[in-house]
């Protein structure tokens, strides 16, 4: 029984703890190159790669970033569908997942981009027309903005993640016969929204990896 409402985003249980098993889902799902002859999913999965690559090679020409943000992506994306499941957890729905993803990929392109293209990276930070007037201000608001955006890439996530599960468990704890007939429909919408919802933020994710790479030279 649970505690509380937001103890259904605890991973432990009786039998062990689900936070590795569903961190490490993606390395036994994703490789698929051990069959003889290729599956649906496989084919599924090259043609979402096709598509998704096609995209993000408009916002980055770095194929070492291109690659990363597309491995991020299908992560995401296995981590967040299987946390559909019953009884199992969702590792995104807590920050400290989300942050060790966003945190070191962020700094990895600071580091980067100010230790090889300083010049180019105090440029960014003053938009082109500026009055002089508000220069100082731009160039504060540019590095806030900058230094923010790993918090925004977890938080985004987590709080998505959070959002819908809490409303299926709310839903999930009706038990009344007399309104089980209500609220089943209620609860496959939801499901489908979910999964889309799923898809949706590791896409988001990796995108806004790959436009703050695109202004790295």
């Amino acid at each position: 029984m649970m505690t509380s409402l937001f103890s259904s985003f605890d991973p432990s249980s009786k039998m062990t703890q689900l936070n590795w098993i569903m961190m490490i889902s993606p390395m036994m799902i994703m490789p698929m190159n051990f069959w003889l002859k290729k599956s649906r999913s496989n084919m599924l999965k090259k043609l979402i790669e096709k598509k998704i690559s096609m995209e993000m090679w408009n916002n980055t020409k770095h194929k070492e970033m291109l690659m990363m943000t597309m491995s991020v992506f299908f992560i995401i994306m296995i981590i967040n569908l299987m946390g559909l499941f019953p009884y199992t957890f969702t590792p995104t729905s807590h920050p400290s997942i989300s942050m060790s993803m966003a945190v070191p990929m962020w700094l990895m392109l600071m580091i980067y981009g100010w230790m090889n293209f300083t010049k180019k990276m105090f440029i960014h930070l003053l938009p082109t027309g500026t009055p002089s007037a508000i220069m100082p201000m731009m160039i504060i608001i540019e590095t806030t903005g900058n230094i923010i955006r790993p918090l925004s890439l977890s938080i985004r996530l987590t709080a998505n993640m959070i959002a819908g599960h809490l409303l299926m468990t709310l839903l999930g704890n009706i038990n009344e016969m007399n309104q089980v007939m209500f609220i089943l429909p209620i609860q496959m919408m939801l499901m489908t929204f979910e999964t889309a919802i799923s898809t949706i933020q590791a896409y988001v994710f990796a995108t806004l990896l790959s436009l703050y790479s695109s202004e790295i030279p």
